[in-house]
């Protein structure tokens, strides 16, 4: 794979070493299990969701992370330091490399956060047909990802929206997806999506908040019916969807959808302020 590590440092096997000399990259062939964590103020946003669900993913296709929790906590935060990190991503990779064994590395990437712009205006998205294998596991396919990338250039889009076989959208390339009909919001059943940790505390603040989540996937025969839809995501967090192809959608305006946002940014800034001290 191509070498994406960015700043001065990077930790291959709890070991720093400078990213201009780190050859690592160019040796991983077998698809690598990852997270991509948040960082803000210092702090990686809700990293004990991010850790379980790698150890989750791992252990759906049998492969064994050669560091433990205590370990990789200890990786990023010599990164965070090495690196002067207060606002950017930080990706944990772990891989089976011939003649070199399991590595585990830990390093920072071209982080991209939407502009004001797109939350006040909404974003569009354009349909991507395509059925994942194991949409559980957080696996980096190189081909899914460039395919996706062509077809958003093409469309002048910002996410693709999965449709299945049978019609319906279970997620996002890169995100999941939430559609507001009435005053239910519908998103897939977590046995047929990544589960994102953005998703994990949309459903926290929306049982919060009174708001009926419906766990049904939407067809694409029903979008035109639908009165809002967001996407969520690691560098995104609530974000407002416009159109969906030809399709436009109310979303900037709808009450659910600012409602989970503002409680959303609650909640992540409680989380913020209540971790700081461990990462200084």
């Amino acid at each position: 794979m191509k070498k994406e590590a960015i700043k001065e440092y990077l930790i291959i096997n709890g070991e720093i070493q400078n990213t201009e000399e780190a050859r690592v990259f160019e040796k991983i062939e077998k698809p690598p299990i990852y997270e991509v964590i948040r960082i803000i103020d210092g702090v990686p946003l809700f990293l004990e969701d991010h850790l379980d669900r790698m150890f989750d993913s791992a252990d759906l296709i049998g492969f064994q992370i050669p560091r433990d929790e205590k370990d990789i906590r200890k990786d990023i935060k010599t990164l965070i330091l090495k690196n002067n990190i207060d606002r950017l991503n930080v990706k944990l990779l772990a891989a089976d490399i011939d003649k070199m064994g399991k590595v585990f590395l830990v390093y920072n990437i071209e982080s991209f956060y939407p502009p004001k712009e797109h939350y006040l205006n909404g974003i569009h998205t354009t349909l991507f047909y395509y059925e994942r294998n194991n949409p559980n596991a957080k696996v980096l396919v190189t081909s899914f990802k460039e395919d996706v990338a062509k077809a958003l250039k093409e469309k002048e889009a910002f996410e693709a929206l999965l449709v299945s076989k049978s019609g319906h959208i279970p997620e996002g390339s890169r995100s999941n997806m939430f559609f507001v009909k009435g005053d239910k919001v519908y998103t897939a059943k977590a046995s047929d999506v990544l589960i994102g940790i953005t998703r994990k505390h949309i459903f926290n603040v929306c049982e919060k908040l009174n708001i009926k989540i419906v766990e049904e996937s939407i067809h694409v025969d029903d979008l035109d019916k639908l009165d809002g839809a967001f996407m969520s995501g690691t560098s995104v967090n609530v974000l407002p969807i416009s159109s969906i192809d030809s399709i436009k959608l109310n979303s900037i305006n709808n009450r659910i959808i600012r409602e989970i946002n503002q409680a959303y940014i609650e909640e992540m800034n409680k989380y913020i302020l209540s971790h700081k001290d461990e990462w200084r």
